[in-house]
């Protein structure tokens, strides 16, 4: 259990949407709940040159963890790609002025209840980010607001954000963590769903068993996941 808790797997998808730009592309590198784990530089080195952007699902630390460690780890993430980030529950616990600095000085681009539009090679798409629905932060209404491309990713680290979604908010993608896969499941049954990828009133999402481990460095039949992503037409 302690070995599967600090394995490096990388799942690849590919999602194909009529909604992204024609002969366009795109590579992402999406981890989540990161915790206590520091990020092995031979998954760093595995990714290295593959993707377009970097995709911090929530949870990048948890309280005790030194902000050292988590500057190393936005470091090392930094090094593949630009970042995007969303907050998770466990980082308003680990110190959120300090966090939000330090993200500022690495230049991760944080999506509070807000859209940032993408420019691809010739086109544009739509990151939009939420605060955490388990804090009642969340704010899809608004985040959603600000936008315009027709193609919409969303980023939440709690899936149960699928509950807010409209089909009038045009999102093709949902990207989130927090449910460990479980984390421990013992003949198929865990606290939570297996991760994996789920397709909800027309909304694909991708629920993640993350990176690292909450409570104790221990899994068993929810191994960690980080994704390397392909977007195209």
């Amino acid at each position: 259990m302690w070995k599967n808790a600090f394995e490096n797997r990388v799942v690849y998808h590919t999602f194909r949407f009529p909604q992204f730009p024609a002969r366009e592309k795109l590579r992402l590198f999406f981890i989540s709940d990161v915790h206590k784990r520091k990020i092995d530089d031979k998954l760093i080195e595995k990714m290295k040159d593959e993707v377009d952007a970097v995709v911090i699902g929530g949870d990048l630390t948890e309280e005790e963890v030194p902000f050292l460690q988590v500057a190393e780890n936005v470091q090392k993430l930094k090094s593949l790609a630009p970042v995007y980030f969303v907050w998770g529950n466990n980082d308003y616990e680990a110190g959120e002025d300090e966090l939000s600095e330090l993200l500022e000085e690495n230049s991760v681009t944080v999506l509070r209840n807000e859209a940032k539009s993408y420019l691809l090679k010739e086109n544009s798409i739509d990151f939009i980010g939420v605060e955490d629905v388990s804090k009642r932060k969340a704010d899809l209404e608004k985040a959603v607001q600000g936008a315009k491309a027709p193609f919409r990713l969303l980023l939440s680290h709690n899936p149960f954000i699928m509950r807010r979604i409209k089909e009038e908010m045009n999102i093709s993608l949902v990207l989130s963590g927090h449910t460990h896969g479980g984390q421990i499941r013992f003949f198929g049954w865990g606290p939570y769903e297996h991760g994996g990828v789920y397709t909800r009133n027309g909304t694909t999402i991708l629920i993640s068993n993350g990176y690292g481990t909450t409570k104790v460095p221990l899994r068993l039949g929810a191994k960690p996941q980080t994704h390397h992503i392909t977007i195209t037409s």
